[in-house]
């Protein structure tokens, strides 16, 4: 769905028509004085140095990030609108088609956010639009309602491309462009030349990397997904005594999420026996069988859209076996090792290398690795990757793979700092027909993910509220089993 503003309000074929006589009667005797200004974001001031440090960045130059629009589902039904990450993080508003504009003005921008205009009851739309309409979706914000909301000055959608046309005609001024989030704001500005509209530059990532410290607001919103999230973990264990399906488990956490007023952060893993040996299991179809270990990676986005990214692997009897435990203490050991280096000033891939050296010994203890343990880590080598197939970290917030966009040399490639968040989350994945596992191990997928945050002098684990030592786990699920 792209927004275009010369388009009649939405009908499909089978609405009912409205008769002139509905239409007069349906304008009429609405009270006006019903509808109030809404109050002030708590942290707008946030938001605003958020856009003072971009239009620093960019002196002089015309910046334009659109929120991007609701996607169909199918035919006329569309997914739950969620506004485009790096849009929210410079205003805070949620409403889908807007647009954020920063004119150069002096030796700054001025600061404009456009939005659909809701002209209430006073227009047929609020009934007869199906898309849009107050009948048919619910209130949303208009111009002066964003205003007072976002503390920003508020336009019309409608005057968007005036806008952008008379700050851009006769002037040989730069455009940044947030591309890939509405393709109305690419086709306005589709007429500049290739030295005018700047794509895929520094913008993007600029954007990414401002992300990449988390204030005191953002942590805290983290560690409340966080607390959700452990909740919907402890629902999972609860209902593992009698379930039959992974479908059935993924529906209890999701649950969860939405009777707090919540989401999901992203399509939850939920991978019992020998589905945990992929990745991103997401089919989440299979059976729930006594002896077999549970690899639950979920996370719950609160209504601040931070989301919490964790992983624990859980026997589903309660107890893990003897090859279950061997092979989890393996991974827990490297989950140890890479916290212990996750402190301002280390490479971002040392806590990795930390863990894989680690892991790397542990499948030799196993008898896993045809070869040593250092010979396996040579970087001409790095055989171990046949097991643990990914590396342990990423950065976490708006985003479960945050600050995507960000440049190697700052994220990847770069230091840690006071203020990043990051997953930690090393495994292990012995294939069912991996003629190199013993067979005892074959099937069996470990992987225990934390979030995060670097502090002035070391780290502090957002997720430590949820178990992870083996017999933690186990103690943890026996007592959620007599509680429930």
């Amino acid at each position: 769905m792209t927004f275009d503003a010369s388009k009649p309000p939405a009908r499909n074929a089978y609405d009912a028509a409205v008769p002139p006589n509905l239409l007069n009667f349906m304008l009429k005797s609405w009270n006006s004085k019903a509808r109030k200004l809404p109050k002030v974001l708590p942290n707008v001031a946030s938001f605003l140095a958020r856009r003072e440090r971009l239009s620093q960045r960019f002196p002089g130059e015309l910046l334009v990030i659109p929120t991007g629009h609701r996607k169909i589902r199918a035919n006329d039904t569309y997914y739950a609108f969620r506004p485009g990450t790096d849009f929210y993080y410079l205003t805070g508003a949620f409403e889908p088609d807007c647009v954020l504009v920063l004119l150069p003005h002096g030796y700054g921008h001025e600061h404009l956010l456009f939005v659909e205009p809701n002209p209430g009851k006073t227009d047929a739309t609020f009934f007869t639009d199906r898309n849009k309409g107050e009948l048919w979706e619910g209130f949303r914000f208009g111009v002066p309602e964003s205003e007072t909301r976002y503390a920003i000055t508020c336009k019309p959608l409608s005057e968007l491309e005036s806008t952008l046309t008379a700050a851009t005609a006769g002037l040989k001024v730069r455009m940044r462009v947030l591309r890939g989030q509405s393709v109305y704001v690419e086709n306005i500005l589709g007429t500049g030349t290739e030295e005018q509209i700047q794509y895929h530059d520094e913008f993007s990532a600029f954007l990414s990397e401002m992300r990449l410290i988390k204030d005191a607001d953002e942590v805290k919103a983290l560690q409340s997904a966080v607390a959700a999230t452990k909740r919907g973990f402890e629902d999972v264990i609860a209902r593992l005594r009698t379930a039959k399906s992974e479908r059935e488990l993924e529906g209890v956490f999701w649950t969860r999420a939405r009777m707090e007023g919540n989401e999901v952060g992203y399509t939850s893993i939920v991978a019992s026996g020998a589905h945990a040996c992929t990745l991103h299991w997401k089919k989440n179809d299979g059976a729930i069988r006594k002896g077999d270990l549970l690899l639950l990676d979920a996370g719950i986005e609160g209504n601040s859209l931070y989301t919490a990214d964790v992983t624990r692997t859980l026997p589903i009897s309660g107890t893990f076996t003897r090859a279950q435990r061997a092979v989890y203490e393996i991974v827990l050991a490297a989950q140890r090792a890479a916290l212990k280096i996750v402190k301002p000033g280390n490479d971002f891939m040392a806590p990795n290398k930390a863990a894989m050296n680690v892991l790397a010994h542990g499948l030799e203890r196993l008898g896993i690795l045809p070869m040593s343990a250092e010979e396996a880590l040579r970087d001409e080598n790095q055989f171990y990757r046949r097991y643990s197939l990914h590396n342990v970290s990423h950065m976490l917030g708006l985003d479960v793979h945050d600050c995507a966009q960000a440049r190697a040399e700052n994220y990847k490639y770069g230091k840690l700092q006071a203020g990043m968040v990051l997953t930690i989350e090393p495994g292990l994945y012995f294939q069912t027909d991996d003629l190199t596992v013993p067979a005892n191990y074959r099937g069996i997928g470990v992987r225990i993910e934390d979030d995060v945050l670097v502090t002035a002098k070391g780290h502090r684990v957002l997720s430590a509220m949820l178990p992870s030592e083996p017999t933690d786990v186990e103690v943890w699920m026996r007592q959620i089993w007599k509680r429930r």
